[in-house]
């Protein structure tokens, strides 16, 4: 198999993956008070939303290069 057809088809799955689940939650820890050795963290959990368009783009251009690959 040729590098591109392989990078096509992980192109192509994270498309799917995007357009199958578009909210993605993480978790971010931040230094809120440091005194002496000790120190207070806080966790927020943030989450950011891929756009349907995005995910389907990344499903054509993964399509494209797959097609491209095979020349």
């Amino acid at each position: 198999m040729k590098p591109s057809m392989i990078v096509g088809i992980i192109v192509i799955v994270i498309g799917i993956v995007a357009v199958g689940h578009r909210t993605f939650t993480y978790t971010s820890e931040e230094t809120v008070m440091k005194l002496g050795p000790m120190e207070a963290t806080v966790e927020t959990q943030e989450s950011f939303t891929v756009p349907l368009w995005a995910g389907i783009g990344l499903i054509i251009v993964g399509g494209l290069i797959t097609l491209v690959g095979r020349r």
